[in-house]
C-alpha cells in the first residue's frame, strides 16, 4: 500500500473564497445591486458571471469573493479585517426576500467529501482519482464503495477506504441501507456513480438532492438503459456521446451537467463504439465533477446552468 503522503497536494494553494448563487425573477437593476451591497460590505469580488433565460423570465448569477480584508473595523490593520460572512448574510436576506431571489452562500472550509460508487468498469474511477491526486478536484474522496472486488487494489494503492457492498434484486433494499449508513459515517457531501451498474431507489436518491452524478454511457435524451452502444450501433448513428447529469427518482431523466460527442462511420462496431466512449465518458464526469465542486452548478426545472 503506497502511502499518502506520496502523494501530498498543497491545498493551501487554493483560494481562500465565498461564493454566492442566485435565482430569481428578472428585472432590471439586479446586477448592480448585488455588487454593491458587496461593496458597502468590503468584499473583494473574485469573479462574476450572469445568465438569463428570456423564455421564463428567469435571472441567474455566481459571484465568487475574497474573504481576506473585508469591511475595516476598529483596530483593523490597513488591508481589514476578514470579511464577516455572517454580518453579508444578515445584510443580504432583506435584498433577497425584496427581489423574491433563492440563494445559497457556500465557503471554502472544509473540503467537500466525496464518496466514488463504481461496478466492474474502472476507468472512470482511475481518471478521478488521478485528477484528485494531481490536485484538479478540491474535495477529500472519503470511501469507494462498489459491489465488486475489482476496484479493492486500486483504493489501496490511492489509501482509500474501500467496502464491497453486494446487490441482487433481493438484497437491493438492505444493500442501500448499508451504503447510506456509510456515507453518513464518513460525512459524504457528494456521490459519484463512476460507471456504478445498478439504479438507486428513489428512498436513495431522496437523500442526496443535487448531490449525486452519474456518467451514462450516451448522449442523452437518445438511447437511454444498460446497453446504449449496441442501441446506437443498430441505430446506425454518425455521432455517439456520454452524458454527465444529477440522478433523480426517474432513470437517465435527471439534469443534465455536460455531454460531448464523437464521430464514427459504418465501419465502426459495437466494441469500437464502446472503446471510444470511454475517453468521452472520462472527460464528461470529470467535468461535472469539477463544476460541481467549484460551486458552478444552478439548478432549476430539470435544467443546469453551468458558469463559466
Amino acid at each position: 500500500m503506497v502511502s499518502r503522503e506520496f502523494f501530498a497536494v498543497n491545498w493551501g494553494d487554493m483560494r481562500d473564497s465565498a461564493v454566492l448563487l442566485i435565482d430569481c425573477p428578472d428585472r432590471k437593476g439586479l446586477v448592480a445591486r448585488v455588487s454593491g451591497l458587496l461593496y458597502e460590505q468590503g468584499a473583494n469580488i473574485l469573479h462574476a458571471d450572469q445568465h438569463q433565460d428570456h423564455d421564463l423570465g428567469l435571472f441567474f448569477m455566481r459571484v465568487e469573493f475574497g474573504l481576506g480584508g473585508g469591511k475595516p473595523s476598529e483596530g483593523d490593520g490597513a488591508e481589514g479585517a476578514r470579511f464577516d460572512l455572517e454580518g453579508f448574510k444578515g445584510a443580504f436576506a432583506p435584498l433577497a426576500a425584496e427581489l423574491g431571489m433563492r440563494w445559497k452562500l457556500s465557503a471554502d472550509g472544509r473540503r467537500p467529501r466525496m464518496a466514488l460508487f463504481c461496478s466492474q468498469y474502472l476507468h472512470c474511477v482511475v481518471d478521478l482519482l488521478h485528477r484528485w491526486r494531481m490536485g484538479e478536484l478540491d474535495c477529500e474522496i472519503s470511501i469507494i464503495i462498489s459491489n465488486h472486488r475489482e476496484v479493492e487494489l486500486l483504493a489501496a494503492f490511492y489509501g482509500i477506504l474501500f467496502k464491497y457492498v453486494p446487490v441482487t434484486a433481493a438484497t437491493r433494499a438492505e444493500a442501500e441501507r448499508a451504503q447510506l449508513a456509510l456515507l453518513a459515517k464518513y460525512e459524504v457531501d457528494l456521490v459519484v456513480l463512476a460507471r456504478y451498474m445498478q439504479i438507486l431507489s428513489p428512498e436513495f436518491v431522496a437523500q442526496y438532492p443535487a448531490a449525486i452524478i452519474n456518467v451514462h454511457h450516451s448522449f442523452l435524451p437518445a438511447f437511454t438503459g444498460a446497453r446504449p452502444y449496441h442501441a446506437a450501433h443498430a441505430r446506425g448513428v454518425k455521432l455517439i456521446g456520454a452524458t454527465s447529469h444529477y440522478v433523480t427518482a426517474v432513470l437517465d431523466d435527471g439534469p443534465i451537467i455536460e455531454q460531448d460527442v464523437a464521430r464514427i462511420s459504418h465501419r465502426d462496431q459495437v466494441p469500437d463504439l464502446v472503446a471510444r466512449g470511454r475517453d468521452l465518458e472520462r472527460m464528461v464526469l470529470s467535468r461535472a465533477v469539477r463544476w460541481h465542486l467549484d460551486r458552478r452548478i444552478l439548478c432549476y426545472g430539470n435544467k443546469t446552468v453551468v458558469f463559466d
